[in-house]
C-alpha cells in the first residue's frame, strides 16, 4: 500500500506514507512542528524520481494521526517512529529530520534505529538538539518565556498563531528582501490545524526542554547537519553549531541567509545536498 495506518502499543493510530520501489534503499522524512508529512512533498517527489524508497508519518496529535492527549513527548516520538519502521520492515534507510522531526530522528536513532542495526546515515535539517531552552548547563539557550509566549499565542487564538507564524519568521517572510509566497503560508497553516491543540500545546515542551546531548553522542553513523544561518526559530548558535561536536561521525553545511523553513524556501538546493550526502 502506498499510505495506510499503524497502531501502537498505547493503541495510537499513527498515519505514513510508503512510495517507490520496495526493493530500494528507504529515506524515512520526519516533520516539524506543528505540521505533517506532507511538509516533505518536495523532497519525497524528488527521492522518489531519484530511485528511492520514501516513507513519511504524521507525529501522533498531528495530521491524520490520532489527535492524542498523552505521549506527546520526544520519547514517545521516537518509539512511533521505530513501530513505523519495524512494520514496514525498513533497513539500510536513512533518516531526514526537520526541526522537531530532527530532535525524533536523533532520539530513534540512538535508542532503536543503531541499535537494530537498521539506519545507514541520518541528517538533521534545522534540528533542535541538543535542547533549546536555556538551563545552567546550557546557558546559550533561549529563556522558557520564549516558549511560554508560544503556549499562551497558541492557546488564545491557534488559527492566527499558525497563520503569523509562516508569515513571518518561520520562512524569513520578515525580512526586507523577502519574497513572499502566500500558498506556502496557506499550506503551512492548513496542515497545522489539521493537528490537535493539545498535542501541538504539549509538542512545544517536547522540543524545547528535551535534553538529546547524550542522543547525539550514541550516534555512530555518517550525520549531516544543515541549517540555515538565519535561522530566527532555532538559531544556529544554540544547536547545529553544538550538535555537530557532539556527533562521532558529524558533517555541518550552514547556508547564509537561509531560514528555517530552508527544506521549502530552497529546495532545490537542500535536495542536492541531501543526494549527495546519500550517495556519497
Amino acid at each position: 500500500m502506498s499510505s495506510g495506518y499503524i497502531t501502537t502499543s498505547d493503541g495510537t493510530q499513527i498515519f505514513y506514507k510508503d512510495w517507490g520501489d520496495k526493493s530500494a534503499q528507504p529515506i524515512v522524512f520526519h516533520h516539524g512542528w506543528p505540521l505533517t508529512a506532507d511538509d516533505w512533498d518536495t523532497q519525497m517527489l524528488f527521492f522518489l524520481a531519484n530511485g528511492y524508497r520514501v516513507v513519511a508519518h504524521d507525529r501522533r496529535g498531528h495530521g491524520r494521526s490520532s489527535q492524542v492527549d498523552t505521549g506527546n513527548d520526544m520519547d514517545h516520538y521516537a518509539a512511533d517512529a521505530s513501530t513505523v519502521v519495524e512494520h514496514l520492515g525498513l533497513t539500510n534507510a536513512v533518516h531526514i529530520g526537520h526541526s522537531t522531526g530532527g530532535g525524533e530522528v536523533a532520539r530513534y536513532v540512538a535508542r532503536f534505529g543503531e541499535p537494530q542495526g537498521r539506519v545507514a546515515k541520518a541528517v538533521l535539517i534545522s534540528a533542535v538538539p541538543p535542547i533549546m531552552v536555556k538551563t545552567k548547563a546550557n546557558p546559550g539557550g533561549l529563556p522558557i518565556a520564549v516558549f511560554d509566549g508560544l503556549r499562551k499565542a497558541l492557546a488564545d487564538n491557534r488559527a492566527q498563531f499558525f497563520h503569523d507564524l509562516p508569515a513571518g519568521p518561520f520562512y524569513g517572510y520578515n525580512r526586507p528582501a523577502a519574497k513572499i509566497d502566500e500558498s506556502i503560508i496557506h499550506n503551512w497553516w492548513r496542515q497545522g490545524m489539521m493537528g490537535g491543540a493539545s498535542a501541538h500545546y504539549d509538542g512545544i515542551k517536547a522540543f524545547s526542554e528535551t535534553d538529546q546531548t547524550d542522543d547525539l553522542k550514541a550516534i555512530t553513523v555518517p550525520t549531516l547537519v544543515m541549517h540555515g544561518e538565519d535561522d530566527q526559530i532555532v538559531p544556529i548558535a544554540g544547536s547545529a553549531l553544538l550538535s555537530v561536536k557532539l556527533l562521532k561521525n558529524g558533517t555541518l553545511k550552514s547556508y547564509p541567509g537561509y531560514p528555517h523553513g530552508m527544506i521549502t524556501t530552497h529546495a532545490e538546493v537542500i535536495n542536492a545536498d541531501l543526494l549527495a550526502f546519500i550517495r556519497g
